[in-house]
């Protein structure tokens, strides 16, 4: 490959790198072709974008955007593929429900991650970053926790005037 054409790819990967918050380093060989397909489709459908790299050019990328590669231990050995997504955990379910679908598919296996600033190393961070929380699950979470009180408060407020309307239509019976 020319050296042009290296300094090219390496460009668009960093562009890549850049576009999304978070990525994972995933050992997908020995995928069939319709394994991998499937997987492509799972990606695309959750907003996560596949791609497949030489090492040595995610290198250069990953040092060209400020990330220390070192961090990453062996996981920029054999093939790797990049699973890129703006949610921290969405990389870490898809891998999780691909593999679990069958005793036929072992892969992919996550090799390491990159997740909101920080290195996760190993198949055994999987777990790990699954239960990580998205920021909109996040959110989501503040708020209902946010209106419990309220809702609370609103409900023995209707509950006492249930009551009083109650007393007031006995004593009227009377």
């Amino acid at each position: 490959m020319k050296k042009e054409d290296k300094s090219l790819i390496i460009s668009q990967i960093e562009q890549t790198l850049k576009a999304y918050n978070n990525f994972y380093l995933t050992e997908a060989q020995g995928l069939s072709a319709v394994q991998v397909g499937n997987l492509r489709r799972k990606c695309s459908a959750q907003d996560i974008k596949m791609l497949v790299v030489k090492n040595t050019l995610l290198r250069k990328a990953l040092e060209n955007v400020g990330i220390d590669h070192s961090n990453f231990g062996d996981a920029l050995k054999q093939n790797t593929a990049i699973l890129l997504s703006n949610t921290g955990n969405a990389p870490a379910k898809l891998i999780r429900d691909f593999v679990g679908r069958g005793k036929e598919v072992t892969k992919p296996v996550l090799k390491a991650a990159y997740v909101e600033e920080c290195f996760y190393v190993g198949a055994n961070q999987l777990d790990v970053l699954v239960a990580i929380k998205s920021k909109n699950e996040l959110v989501g979470d503040i708020i209902g926790l946010l209106q419990s009180p309220a809702k609370n408060v609103i409900s023995a407020l209707q509950s006492g005037g249930n009551k009083l309307s109650g007393i007031v239509k006995t004593l009227s019976e009377r």
